[in-house]
């Protein structure tokens, strides 16, 4: 029978490890795109030159922004949210809703800009979102959204660059 103490330190090392992993560049196998060529191909170099280090951690490396540390949460204006790394349009303003997590949250992506794939990290199954151009990691797309289609796309801020107009 297991000790207190020892199921004690089970638990912290089990939370321990799931407060780490948005730091860590651990992914499942699953979770890349079924289709790994880009219109946009760099390498980790050129990757590292031209987007900043927590762009690099999260579009590159699949991690996780903190929650409400992204500017771009609050944003309500008019405008476009393009993928930091490539440019490429991915959001309107019209598609985004405050959903309480933390995160700039949208019901639907622009026609064409998205690319999905399997997440089985972190002891459970998502479905994670990549800009299909350049395959940065945005997020994930939940089924708990907004009518009028049911999906809330929880995207990393640091993921993406708000144009306004």
């Amino acid at each position: 029978m297991m000790k207190k103490r020892d199921f004690l330190h089970a638990s912290a090392a089990v939370v321990g490890m799931a407060l780490l992993s948005r730091y860590l560049p651990w992914r499942s196998d699953d979770m890349a795109t079924a289709n790994n060529e880009f219109e946009i191909e760099k390498t980790e170099a050129e990757w590292r030159k031209t987007l900043t280090p927590e762009q690099f951690r999260v579009l590159r490396q699949h991690g996780t922004e903190r929650a409400r540390t992204s500017p771009l949460d609050k944003q309500y204006g008019k405008g476009t949210y393009v993928c930091a790394g490539c440019g490429l349009p991915l959001f309107t303003s019209q598609t985004k809703f405050d959903s309480g997590t933390g995160w700039p949250s949208f019901f639907t992506p622009i026609e064409g800009a998205i690319a999905t794939s399997v997440d089985k990290s972190l002891f459970m199954t998502r479905v994670e979102v990549h800009c299909r151009r350049c395959g940065g990691h945005l997020g994930h797309v939940f089924e708990d959204g907004p009518k009028p289609t049911g999906k809330r796309y929880c995207m990393n801020g640091v993921a993406m660059n708000f144009i306004s107009g």
